[in-house]
This record gives structure tokens, sequence and C-alpha cells, in this order.
């Protein structure tokens, strides 16, 4: 715990909360247009084709780099104590990556500008994510993590915005994410100076009686985060191929379409969820809930016969896995250990969102061609589960 401090930090005003949303889903519009769908199809227009083959290895990659970078600057940016000139770098850094891509003219120049690119990128997300625990005090994380709900959903309609036919020419998509990504990020950095909280920022000395304690409750919100994210790792990768099997032909912007209105309902309902944790006092109860919901419509998705209980059971578990996920980056905040390592402990956080990437292929080759789909739900469903009892063993300790 964090040495007592002389007055409780001051909450944020209205309009910083909505900045720092907007500025975190700008980091959301960074990658999920370019990796889910502007880097694909690079990848298939050089190839001339779809090549699972060659686009694999470059996810697989970024994701390594991905994870080693945001530890390496989020421990740099405690150092220097600074957050947001950090971000500015890294926004003017990916984004000129970002150009990059569509220029690499081959799949070997494509993954090491994507390699790089991740660097940069977080080179931005790392201190973001840091800085929210530098302003926001635990009066307010649960309409914060409410807030970073948008983040999800507006990844996913970007990646729409982009593709939209007739809007803008294939070569200037990633011209066009670069500058949403600028007028997402840069309100709250410019805007910003002087947000921070002194008392979020004095250096913890927990007695070593507290240390097992503080050390075991973050050992399982990062394990019930990690168990959540293969499970809605998974869901997104093969959502599509899924509801093909229950229904052949099924079009690829209806999976989009599903998808996208998920996260978007997502939004309303963790700001809801969010503040009523913060009003009541109970910030892990809603994680338990929303944990719980999504091994319910895992099960329901494993003995769907029919599209439409296939949907429903989708939609329950996409909600409730969009909730938990904003809700838990927030809550994340309150419990680690040291204000002075903030950056580096998210960083190891951030591991539960980059290694699902590299785990799922395997579980979904080893299962659904001998088990099918049913069994990889199943599967799902207890790792949610676990993470719902993971949680619940210390509800009433943060």
């Amino acid at each position: 715990m964090n040495a007592p401090a002389a007055d409780p930090p001051e909450r944020q005003p209205v309009w910083f909360l909505v900045l720092f949303a907007l500025a975190s889903a700008g980091g959301a519009v960074a990658y999920v247009p370019l990796l889910t769908v502007l880097l694909p199809q690079r990848i298939a227009d050089l190839q001339g084709g779809e090549d699972v083959a060659a686009l694999a290895p470059v996810l697989f990659l970024g994701a390594v780099m991905a994870s080693l970078a945001n530890i390496a600057i989020g421990t740099l940016s405690d150092r220097s104590r600074t957050r947001r000139p950090w971000i500015i770098a890294g926004l003017i850094a990916s984004n000129a990556l970002l150009l990059a891509v569509g220029q690499a003219g081959s799949v070997t120049a494509i993954a090491a500008v994507v390699m790089i690119w991740q660097v940069a990128l977080n080179l931005m997300l790392a201190p973001l994510m840091a800085w929210a625990g530098d302003c926001f005090p635990d009066e307010q994380k649960g309409v914060l993590g409410g807030a970073l709900a948008l983040s999800p959903a507006l990844g996913a309609l970007a990646g729409s915005l982009v593709t939209y036919a007739g809007l803008v020419a294939p070569e200037a998509r990633l011209g066009l994410v670069a500058l949403l990504v600028s007028v997402l990020v840069l309100p709250a950095v410019l805007l910003g100076a002087g947000r921070t909280r002194p008392a979020l920022m004095i250096p913890a000395t927990p007695p070593p009686v507290a240390r097992p304690l503080r050390e075991g409750v973050v050992a399982r919100m990062w394990t019930a985060r990690l168990l959540v994210q293969v499970a809605e790792g998974g869901m997104f990768a093969f959502l599509l191929y899924w509801l093909r099997s229950l229904a052949p032909g099924y079009p690829e912007n209806g999976a989009a379409n599903i998808f996208s209105a998920v996260l978007v309902c997502a939004v309303p309902l963790s700001l809801l969820l969010g503040r009523w944790s913060d009003r009541h006092g109970r910030p892990v109860l809603p994680l338990v809930g929303a944990a719980t919901l999504c091994a319910c419509g895992m099960l329901v998705m494993a003995a769907a016969g029919s599209l439409a209980w296939a949907i429903a059971g989708y939609v329950l578990f996409g909600l409730s896995a969009a909730v938990f996920l904003a809700l838990h980056a927030s809550q994340t905040l309150r419990v680690l250990p040291s204000p002075q390592h903030r950056g580096r402990d998210l960083g190891v956080f951030n591991l539960t969102n980059t290694v699902p990437g590299m785990v799922m292929p395997w579980l979904t080759v080893l299962l659904v061609p001998r088990f099918g789909y049913e069994a990889l739900f199943v599967l799902f469903a207890a790792l949610a589960l676990t993470s719902a009892v993971l949680l619940a063993g210390f509800i009433r300790r943060v």
C-alpha cells in the first residue's frame, strides 16, 4: 500500500476523463485497422493472394516486440518521472512507421517495419496507461474503466471506416489511420499538463507483512485477465469460421457487424458498472460477475444448434468480455504495489494482451479438428470461470 498522504488525491474533471478515454481509443485505432485488415491485405497484394503462412510470422514477431518494448519503455518513463513527452514521441514515430508499412516492397521488409512500428507504438501506449495511474484516484477508477471500453469500440469502427468502399483510395488508408490517431491522442496530451496527482506518485514502502498479500492480489489479477484474454482472442480470430460451420455462406460483414455492435454496446454498460463500483466501493465485484457471464455465454455457444442461439451466446460472451477487460484495465492501477514502478508493472500486465496471440493458434489446431468448436468453447468457459474464482478470492481486500 502507498504511504499515507496529507490530502486525498483530487478527482479529475469530466473533460479530462473524456479526453483521456479518446486518447486511449486512439491507441486502439493505431493498431486494430492495421493488424486486422490493412496488413493482411498488404501482404495479399504482395503475394498475389491470401497467405496465412506469410502473415503469421509477421504478427508473431510484432507481438514479441510489443511485449518487450512495453516493459522497457514503461520502465524508462518511470525513471524519467514524466509521461507526456514519451507519448508525443511515440505518436510521431508510430505514425511515420505506419506510413512506411504501405511502402514496404516485400514480406521481409514489412516484418522489419512492423517490428520497429511495435516499438514506436508502445513508446506511446506504455506511458499513456501509466499516466492514467498518475492522474486518476481510486475513487474514479471504475468510471475510468468504463470509459476505456471506448477503445476497442472505436478501434473496430475505425477498421470499418478506413475500408469503407469509396471513402478513401487504398493507398491513402494508412494515412487516414495516422490522422485519426493524432486527432484522438493529441488533445489529452496537449491539454493535460498539471493533471498528475502528487498523492498518487508517492513511492510505496509496504511493510514486510503486507507484501505477500499484495503480491498475491497482483498475481491473481494478472492470471484472471490472461484467462479471459485467451478466450476473447480466440473468438476474435475464429468467429467467422465458427458461424460458417453452422450456416455455410454466412457473410463476412455479418460477423464484423456483430463484433462491432457488441463493442459499441459495451461502452455504456461498462460506464454504468464502473460508476456503480466507484459509488459502492466494490471494485472487484463487477469483474467477478462479468467473468462468470463470459463462461455462461461460452456454454450457450457450445450447445448452440442454430445460428440464432449461436449469435445470442456470442453477444452474451462478447459484452461480458468487453466489460471485464475495460474495468480490469483501470482496477489494475489500484492493486499495483509501487507507483515509482507503475510503467514497468503495467508492461508486465500487458503480456496478458500479447501472449494469447501466441497461444491461441496452437489451442485451436489441437482441439477443433478432432473435437470441434464445442470443445474449444467449453475450454474457454472453464478459463473464464477460473478467472471469476480467482477474483472472488479477494473481493473484499481491495
